[in-house]
């Protein structure tokens, strides 16, 4: 006789396809059911051109080869997982089951009917909260969609401190290196050298994980394009902002601490004065994401303005501190008309292959896993990708901290020596900004 448990059941909401077009490879050799409402928004969505529209017309795709392997009725096995695959036209009469007549409702009530048979465990999946509040208060076991989530509070910080003899830090001012003991660092971590006798006592380093050794930050004190760093994690910032050989950096940190301003400022010097790069490339996702911006009137470059004005005041903050014979706004149009800095729609960027250009992308706290997927995937020889954002900051409905693009490459990118992260915590903003951010 058989030990093994039944297949639990996993009714998934619209949300979950949308946000992930694999999902159907998420539950292994159990059994999915989809209500047929789901099928009926995902057809209302295959026509968008963003991406929950190639997500939706990549399920329906999927679903139709399932098709062709059976009746989708009576449940089709995945070969991929081994899990049976079904559409359900179950539903409970919303009426006995005091709901108003809704997509959502619909939905819930499938998992409902599923529930109340009481022969296998179901469990309810979207990445709604509010449906999840509803699903919970009916008896429903309820979860987030979990793949392609990452624990926030533990999230790789980018820098880690060091206690070290007092002597050790004299010897790494007049040598530049430092080796550490064990093996527990990432590439191009940031190190604060502390001394056991006196804390006053530091030094900031990188990690080298080729030579396995601590060595001197190149850019400490270093003035970029009018500025200097105010504080340890800007030190790191502009460090791997300016290195060539790190290809991709993230960068985390509410409203004020300098993420966007250090990360232009870091281009300009490259693009400018270094000629590394050819052009700076700034996008930032219009919210909600993809969204075509056809409906502002005006050229593309007038209507990604509203869009932009972040990204217009930093820059014209540091032209301003360049103190240049012509007006900041003067400067920055030649910028923008010689196509040394390009604006553009985050929609617009899928498909093309971006080289030898100094890419970032703004907020992109508010990018699914799979669309920061998509826009690292287009970078081409000679470019370096950077992503800011704030994780506490986030307007997608179906995102949160944990579960938000940013945050993801950040966790799982660490360990790559291309690649290099920083939390920045201390705003620099002002005076006021720095307290509402703590406060507010």
């Amino acid at each position: 006789m058989s030990d093994k448990k039944p297949p639990k059941i996993f009714v998934l909401d619209t949300n979950v396809f949308l946000h992930n077009h694999e999902a159907l490879k998420s539950f292994a050799d159990n059994e999915v059911v989809i209500p047929f409402t789901v099928i009926e928004e995902l057809d209302t969505f295959k026509k968008d051109t963003d991406e929950k529209g190639r997500n939706a017309r990549t399920v329906i795709r999927t679903l139709d080869r399932l098709r062709s392997h059976g009746s989708l009725r009576e449940g089709v096995v995945n070969s991929e997982t081994g899990g049976k695959v079904r559409v359900s036209f179950e539903y409970g009469d919303l009426g006995d089951l005091g709901l108003p007549d809704s997509p959502d409702n619909r939905i819930i009530s499938t998992a409902y009917v599923l529930h109340k048979k009481g022969d296998r465990k179901v469990i309810f999946v979207s990445k709604d909260i509010n449906v999840r509040i509803k699903a919970d208060a009916m008896g429903l076991h309820v979860v987030d969609f979990e793949k392609q989530k990452i624990n926030f509070d533990e999230l790789y910080s980018g820098w880690k401190e060091i206690k070290v003899p007092h002597a050790e830090i004299d010897r790494f001012y007049q040598k530049n290196i430092y080796t550490p003991s064990g093996n527990t660092l990432y590439p191009h971590q940031g190190i604060k050298l502390v001394s056991g006798d006196d804390p006053k006592h530091t030094a900031l380093g990188r990690y080298e994980a080729r030579s396995k050794q601590v060595v001197r930050l190149r850019a400490e004190d270093r003035t970029v394009f009018g500025i200097q760093a105010r504080n340890m994690e800007q030190e790191f910032a502009l460090e791997f902002l300016l290195d060539d050989r790190v290809q991709l950096v993230t960068l985390i940190g509410q409203a004020g601490t300098g993420k966007t301003l250090l990360a232009l400022a870091a281009a300009l010097n490259k693009t400018l004065r270094g000629k590394k790069y050819e052009r700076i490339l700034v996008s930032r996702p219009i919210i909600p994401m993809g969204r075509d911006i056809g409906y502002l009137p005006g050229s593309k470059e007038e209507k990604l303005e509203h869009w932009m004005q972040p990204i217009f005041d930093n820059l014209e903050f540091l032209l301003e501190v360049r103190r240049s014979r012509e007006t900041p706004e003067k400067r920055m149009k030649e910028l923008l008309e010689g196509g040394i800095i390009s604006l553009e729609a985050l929609t617009y960027i899928r498909g093309r292959s971006v080289s030898g250009q100094y890419v970032i992308i703004d907020e992109a706290q508010n990018l699914t896993p799979h669309e920061v997927k998509t826009i690292i995937s287009r970078a081409g020889e000679g470019s370096k990708m950077v992503l800011t954002g704030d994780p506490y900051q986030i307007d997608n409905p179906y995102l949160d901290s944990s579960s938000n693009g940013l945050t993801y490459v950040a966790e799982r990118m660490k360990g790559q020596e291309l690649f290099a992260h920083i939390t920045l915590t201390k705003s620099e903003r002002s005076t006021l900004a720095s307290i509402a951010a703590e406060l507010l």
